[in-house]
């Protein structure tokens, strides 16, 4: 049963005759164009469904040494045999009257390997152009583009050239019109998209592309925090005040404002709430090593997502990843763009303490993102191999989407508990603000929450914490161990 179908039961189930005649009249009114405030839902993309589709290529370019270079088809003493039988007499090498016209030597024709007696300049005083006399064959004497070819196209084995070039990333293309990749995608167009693509070229992705990123692995590191002003061992209050701030500023996502007022009317203690978020940026200094000493072993499968927050009024990502079975969150990072560095970052940490040989699985939604970012770990790592796979829309329109909906879910739940930790606060004043409550959400989820599927257990559980009921104990003892 479709949504339409249900979407009419429901209709059936809640209005009588006359109101349902009453919505029939207002939707004709609508087509009809008569309420212009009222827009209908856009068709475009579901006509166009390869328009502004752009995914990452999965097959690597080759380098030189993987391009085999054909042999000469043609034998130029067969050639030679040939031009005899056909004009009864031996075609001569060639009568150069001024040695300085002689060609080199090491000169062979690349076509039929014909010495360079048979060869000649082609183009006078220029020199650059040679031409064989036996095949007929010209070509250059140095190519000037010889040495510059960095990669090959898998598909059709010719030569990319560097299209883009930016700061971090130098985008390779192939110009092969009858490349087996280009055919494919241009096959895959339907008649709507055919019609625009003439006029709006760029929307699509045709040709084979590389991307070479100029950075290595060792290179990228999620965002920590700074080294806060305030001592957590210099501190006015104890460490139970310490702990009690956090257990309700974290745990209980109470805002800093609420969180001060609460300490002074119920436990009668006086304290700002610019104390508040001086307290939680030392504590998340520390918690940072704490979350990546103890993160422990990676899961087979894993999800990822990003989700968006406000620092300054301006928009920024958190970049999470999360083990499907042990339910720990494996890798968070923020950034101010969804492009592939910030997606790479997260998916190195993510993967940081897998087994070696391990086959690790990511399960992601269509961000090309991640698609760049599993192409260049892939590339750059040899003992472990990340297999990524794509969840895209919210219905299941193929057996990938279909078979890695539950791991998708889960991330998507992740998601909605981080922004009930980060709502009530309406976005950030400064980076290190949105990076300090990232850290001690993760903290919190990791060692002091109980979840469901692991009958109320925490995702890592810690030895030192067994004993001690209390959270605002359990915060205590966690600032201890990574203070």
């Amino acid at each position: 049963m479709n949504k339409i179908i249900r979407f009419v039961i429901w209709i059936c189930k809640r209005f009588e005759r006359e109101e349902i005649l009453e919505i029939i009249d207002e939707l004709l009114k609508i087509l009809d164009g008569k309420y212009p405030e009222i827009m209908i839902k856009d068709d475009f993309k579901k006509n166009h469904p390869n328009y502004r589709n752009f995914s990452v290529d999965p097959l690597a370019p080759l380098d030189a040494t993987q391009i085999i270079k054909p042999k000469p088809q043609l034998d130029y003493q067969a050639l030679i045999g040939e031009y005899e039988h056909k004009h009864s007499k031996p075609l001569t090498p060639v009568n150069v009257h001024n040695p300085n016209n002689r060609v080199p030597e090491q000169i062979r024709c690349p076509y039929c390997n014909a010495p360079h007696e048979f060869i000649y300049f082609n183009d006078g005083k220029k020199r650059k152009q040679l031409k064989c006399k036996i095949c007929l064959n010209t070509f250059q004497l140095n190519r000037r583009n010889k040495n510059r070819v960095k990669y090959y196209c898998p598909y059709c084995q010719k030569p990319l050239f560097v299209w883009k070039k930016r700061d971090d990333v130098t985008i390779y293309k192939c110009a092969n019109k009858k490349c087996p990749c280009r055919i494919s995608s241009l096959n895959k167009l339907n008649s709507n998209e055919k019609k625009i693509r003439h006029d709006r070229l760029s929307q699509f992705k045709i040709n084979y592309q590389y991307r070479e990123y100029h950075y290595e692995i060792g290179e990228l590191h999620v965002e920590t925090p700074q080294k806060p002003k305030v001592d957590l061992n210099r501190i006015h209050q104890d460490r139970h005040v310490l702990a009690l701030i956090l257990t309700l500023h974290i745990s209980y996502a109470i805002t800093a404002r609420k969180t001060a007022h609460m300490l002074k009317t119920i436990w009668n203690i006086s304290i700002s709430h610019q104390t508040v978020l001086n307290y939680v940026h030392a504590a998340a200094f520390y918690c940072h090593q704490f979350n990546l000493k103890h993160k422990g072993n990676i899961d087979t499968i894993n999800a990822g997502d990003e989700t968006y927050i406000k620092i300054k009024a301006v928009w920024h990502y958190v970049w999470l990843f999360i083990c499907s079975a042990s339910k720990k969150i494996c890798a968070y990072h923020i950034s101010d763009n969804r492009g592939a560095k910030p997606a790479i970052t997260t998916m190195i940490e993510a993967i940081r303490t897998a087994k070696q040989n391990q086959n690790i699985t990511l399960v992601t939604d269509g961000n090309p993102s991640y698609q760049a970012g599993a192409h260049f770990i892939n590339s750059k790592q040899d003992d472990l191999k990340l297999c990524l796979k794509n969840v895209i829309g919210l219905q299941n329109r193929d057996e990938e989407s279909e078979q890695f909906r539950a791991y998708k879910q889960i991330i998507e739940r992740l998601n909605r508990t981080y922004k009930y930790h980060v709502q009530a606060q309406n976005g950030f004043a400064c980076l290190q603000g949105a990076i300090a409550k990232l850290v001690l959400f993760v903290t919190h989820y990791n060692f002091l929450r109980p979840h469901q599927t692991l009958k109320y257990n925490v995702p890592i559980p810690l030895p030192e914490l067994k004993l001690i009921d209390s959270l605002p104990g359990q915060w205590a003892k966690i600032i201890a161990m990574a203070a």
